[in-house]
């Protein structure tokens, strides 16, 4: 069986977001989560795709909610992240903690 490779930075982050948000999580609560925690802006497309690589490495699992009102009577898919999603999220987070260890802030440049 070949090595699981680390996760990549988007994978992580969305990761992060579903141990934040719990079995409830859903594509705009996860989109929300990251654009809150990171301040930055990234499109819902980008969460879709990287939630449909993670489901298809087994890191993550779907399941469909209840139809709601407020939604037209459609149905939200709820994403939770898997016991072998937590093990690579945890190794792809040992890993950037272990080559980040010792670095200092950057010098500040000569005036």
């Amino acid at each position: 069986m070949p090595k699981e490779k680390n996760l990549g930075e988007f994978e992580i982050l969305v990761l992060a977001a579903l141990v934040h948000l719990g079995r409830e999580a859903y594509g705009v609560s996860i989109w929300q989560e990251i654009e809150t925690r990171t301040g930055q802006t990234v499109s819902l497309g980008a969460i879709y795709a990287t939630l449909h690589r993670l489901e298809k490495k087994s890191h993550v699992l779907s399941r469909m909610g209840a139809a709601t009102n407020e939604r037209g009577g459609r149905a939200k898919r709820h994403y939770e992240i898997t016991d072998g999603g937590k093990a690579q999220f945890e190794k792809s987070l040992t890993v950037l903690k272990n080559m980040t260890s010792g670095i200092a802030p950057w010098p500040e440049a000569p005036a």
